[in-house]
């Protein structure tokens, strides 16, 4: 199956070996390519945001009754049943 050192270093799973080493470095491997791929998807969005036409602003509408107008409607209504 293996020698002593290679039990000592790593994990023995039937014929193979996995190593601490190799896992660490696949890891730290792993979290570059995250890393990089985070900062080129942030990058491209910030491109597209500052390419964009800024958007012309919409005239104010009218937010129509207040909550209280409705209820006070709504008061006189259930009074003239």
């Amino acid at each position: 199956r293996g020698n002593i050192m290679d039990m000592a270093a790593g994990i023995i799973v039937g014929d193979a070996v996995f190593s601490h080493g190799n896992f660490i470095m696949a890891v730290i491997n792993l979290m570059l390519v995250a890393l990089v791929w985070f900062m080129l998807v942030r990058q491209v969005n910030r491109i597209k945001q500052a390419t964009q036409k800024p958007q012309e602003k919409t005239h104010a509408v009218d937010p129509g009754p207040s909550e209280r107008e409705l209820l006070a409607d709504i008061l006189v209504v259930l009074q003239k049943k």
